[in-house]
This record gives C-alpha cells, structure tokens and sequence, in this order.
C-alpha cells in the first residue's frame, strides 16, 4: 500500500487497498511504542503459530547491524516467517513478500496474503520478512490515539504535533537512530535473509511501496532474483508527497465523470461537482460526526483538509468509490457519517494493515522529501499542496539517513518483471509505472487494469492466476507472453443508489407482480 496521509476524524491506520502510503492518517499512530527486541545470532527455523494461520509454518531470525558502516556496534533482530512449501518435491525458488507503506509488517500480511498465493505455495515455499522498523523487526511504532477526541485529533497543527511527539520517543529507543531505515539498508537485510536460508535465487512480489523495495532488491543483487512483480509501482524517482496530489485528483475526477456518464447516477445526483464544490466552500465549519470507535456524536470543526481526508481512501477501492457518490451528496446536506463512515472502511483498523508510522517517515523523509522542493509537477485542483505540505513539516525535523544517488537509477532487468496497475488507483496510477517499464527494457512487461484501483495482481482472482503462471513459467520468454486478457474487460462497479420511497414502492409492485 502506499497511502497517503490526508486527514480524517476516523482514529484508525488506513493501507495502502491490497497491500496499501497511510490512507487516512488520523491514526497517526495506531500501536504502542514497540520494546527494544532480544538480539540474537541467525537462528535455526523454528516450528510456530501465526494469526490467522490455521497449520504450522516456520519463524527464523537474523541478527544485522543497525549501521552498516558499524558492524560491531547495535545490534537488531530481523524476523520472518517461511510458509514451508506443500508438495515433498518443491522448487528451489521461493516467493518474497515485500509489504506496502512503507511502514507494513509483512509477516503480519501471512494470513490474508497465503490464500492468494496457495497455488504458488504448493512447490514453492513463502517468505515474509517484517523490513526493519515493521513489525518484530525493530518496531518503529508510535502510540495509539484512538481515545482522543476527533476535534483533537483534526485540529490544525495536531498531526505535526502528535508526530514530533512519537519521534522523540523512538529515538530513545536503544535502535532509535531512524537515520538507518532507508530501503537501500533494508534490502541488504532481505538479502542477508536470502542467504541464511541458502536461497540462490527467489521471485520477488512487492505492492504499493513493496515495488520501490523489489526495485532496489534487483538493482542491488540481481543475480538472486529469477522474476519479479510488482504491482501499483511506486518508482524510486516518484515524489510521493508531490504525486499524491495529482493522482488522488485523477481517481477522485473519475467518481464524477462515471456518476455524469450513469443515466441512473446522473438522475439522481446531477449537481454533484457543484455540491462538492459548494461543500468545499462552506468550509471551514461545525459539523457533527459519530466517534467511530466510542459511538458517541461529537461536535468537530471541520476543515478541507479534513474533508479531503475523508474522501480519499475509498478512491483506493472502487467498490468503495462506488458509494461516494451517496456520501458526497449525503455531506453537502450537512450529514457527514455516511463519508466518515465509508473513510473508515479500508483496512478496517486491522492489525495487518496497521502502519508503523516511524519507520515510514524514516523512509519518506530520507527518500522523498529532498526533492519535493525541485519538483514542478502541478497539484490537483482540489488536493493542492496539503501532502507536500505537512511532510515538509514533518520531516524538516526527522533525522535524514543517507541514500546513495544510484537508488534513484532504474537499471535494465536482468530478469522479466511484471508490472501490474489500476487504472483508477489514487496512489500509484499506471504512468509511473509506464516509466519503469521503459526503464527496465525488453525483459519488462506492463498490465493495466482499467477498473481497478489500488491493487491488482493480489487484489483480483484472475489476475492471481496471471501472477502464478508468470512466476511458474519454466521459460523466460513464457513468462512474458503470459495471457493476462481476462481483466481486460472488467467493469467499473456502479454507483450505489440508496434506496427511496419510490424505488421501494417500484420494487414492491414488481414483486407482486412476479408473484401472480
């Protein structure tokens, strides 16, 4: 996932949609400060439980530098989870889940990620490692403000606030130094992993800022990687708190031009654009929100910043999307639960799609936010700057780690890679990826998905089986033929039209009259 960190009264960790930058970013924080983690040597896979793993799988753990210039100095544990192939005569190749964010547990992701990669996992084992900063793997965590008030929470200043706050905390951690959770460091982690289990090669699947990761994993070793997909690209010369504008404008511009084009949307709501716009107007004002996590109404001051919030996680998944017509005209009558309500449903506060806000500012900040001040690409009409505004704020004081110029560089692919996109995803659309593509060459293939959104090769049955036969191919040149013509027609879901006295009378008349 890469989610965006727009505001929104819903006190929750928002994904990136299939593996999601922070969605919504009212969780701010939705965990406590994670303890230091016992440092040990590589251990011996171990036979242990996962949530929501019905059989046995197997946990391992390598002890790596917190520096690398340093390696005698801290000490940090890497934790992964191996899901121990089902057939006696497996391949030699496992799959490495890289997690969205940044700022995902991968191991965290075993549950919900093995049913979509069983057929893999019959000859091929699968490996999740949380990326240092994630999960069990020095936790870069901030605490969890899911009691506080939502006109806490959403006052101006509060995130800022709030995050300044956590980052202190974590730099008293004894593996506080948050200038040494870059990507560049992680992956030679993952690699470090790679060889305590005596891989040769693996097949890499990362999503969201899972692809800026496989990315830097191939540039820096590519002799140990046999294919690659990456899906919703997030490339390593992507701006994200610059892009985020542009293409949260784009997906948020389809809802109205798929509700204009609608004759039923377009009946019932045919001043949409202008409620919106009126709406925004009106802003800043009182408005009365239920506390999704008490229950209680409370009075908020709501700002655009806060709407904008609101309204950009359902752009991560079109079925969602799809509501938002309803919810935007619910709004602009002054009823704002139906918005808060549909904000709150990705991730739905689920401890697998939780960020840890520390390692993904760790990440940002070192990455990004050096550049967001030479950019020249054009806000969106209704996103403006707020993103670029509030990482520029954030990471003016967040220690900045080192990353080398080469990170920046995509290089041919020695291997086939599939890079897969929505066409409607608000984060990571397919013209970043129709750059890599050109990046990566002859060995590089690109599959767009019109009607999808934030997540596809994992997110989409058929496009699974796309995933599995492009990894499973004995040959390179198979693999890149592979037939992925069965998303090509998939329709975008239709605006949801809450029922009205009238179309609740016309369906009472149609059934009796089916009934004589």
């Amino acid at each position: 996932m890469f989610t965006s960190p727009g505001a929104t009264p819903v006190p929750r960790s928002r994904p990136s949609a299939a593996l999601i930058l922070l969605a919504a970013f009212a969780g701010l924080a939705a965990g406590s400060a994670g303890a230091a983690p016992s440092v040990a040597p590589a251990s011996a896979l171990q036979p242990c439980r996962v949530d929501g793993v019905p059989t046995e799988v197997l946990c391992g753990g390598l002890s790596r530098p917190l520096d690398p210039a340093r390696p005698d100095g801290v000490k940090i544990d890497i934790r992964y989870v191996v899901v121990p192939a089902l057939a006696r005569n497996k391949l030699p190749d496992p799959v490495l889940l890289l997690a969205g964010g940044p700022g995902q547990s991968a191991t965290a992701l075993t549950a919900s990620v093995l049913p979509r990669l069983s057929r893999l996992n019959y000859r091929r084992d699968l490996v999740f490692i949380d990326q240092r900063g994630t999960g069990r793997s020095a936790p870069l965590s901030c605490p969890d403000n899911s009691d506080r008030s939502l006109e806490e929470l959403i006052k101006p200043g509060a995130k800022v606030r709030l995050l300044a706050q956590c980052r202190d905390t974590l730099k008293r951690l004894p593996y506080g130094d948050l200038r040494f959770f870059t990507t560049t460091i992680a992956m030679q982690d993952m690699d470090a992993v790679r060889a305590a289990l005596g891989v040769d090669q693996w097949n890499l699947v990362g999503a969201s800022y899972g692809t800026r990761a496989a990315l830097e994993y191939q540039r820096q070793f590519p002799a140990h990687v046999r294919r690659t997909v990456i899906d919703g690209v997030a490339p390593p010369d992507m701006v994200l708190p610059v892009s985020f504008s542009q293409d949260a404008q784009r997906a948020f511009d389809l809802v109205f031009e798929s509700c204009a084009k609608s004759p039923d949307c377009n009946a019932r709501y045919p001043a949409l654009r202008t409620d919106w716009q009126s709406l925004v107007k009106s802003l800043p004002r009182k408005v009365s929100f239920t506390h999704p996590m008490t229950g209680r109404p409370e009075e908020v001051s709501l700002t655009r910043e806060t709407l904008l919030g609101l309204v950009r996680p359902p752009l991560y998944s079109p079925p969602l999307a799809a509501a938002l017509p309803a919810a935007l005209h619910e709004a602009a009558l002054g009823r704002f639960d139906a918005l808060g309500g549909l904000a709150g449903q990705l991730g739905g506060g689920s401890r697998a799609m939780r960020i840890f806000e520390g390692m993904h500012f760790s990440v940002v900040c070192a990455e990004d936010a050096p550049r967001i001040a030479t950019s020249t690409e054009a806000p969106g009409a209704d996103f403006g700057t707020l993103d670029r505004d509030l990482y520029t704020s954030v990471c003016s004081g967040w220690p900045r780690g080192e990353v080398p110029a080469a990170f920046y560089a995509i290089p041919p692919a020695k291997s086939p890679v599939l890079l897969t996109s929505g066409g409607s995803d608000p984060a990571t659309p397919q013209r970043h990826a129709q750059r890599v593509q050109q990046a990566l060459g002859a060995n590089a293939r690109h599959v767009v998905v019109a009607a999808a959104g934030h997540g596809v090769a994992l997110a989409l049955p058929c496009m699974r089986d796309v995933l599995f036969r492009f990894i499973d191919a004995a040959a390179d040149a198979d693999a890149l033929q592979v037939d992925a013509s069965c998303a090509k027609d998939l329709p975008r879901p239709p605006a949801y039209l809450p029922p009205t006295p009238a179309t609740i009378a016309a369906a009472a008349s149609a059934a009796r009259e089916s009934d004589r």
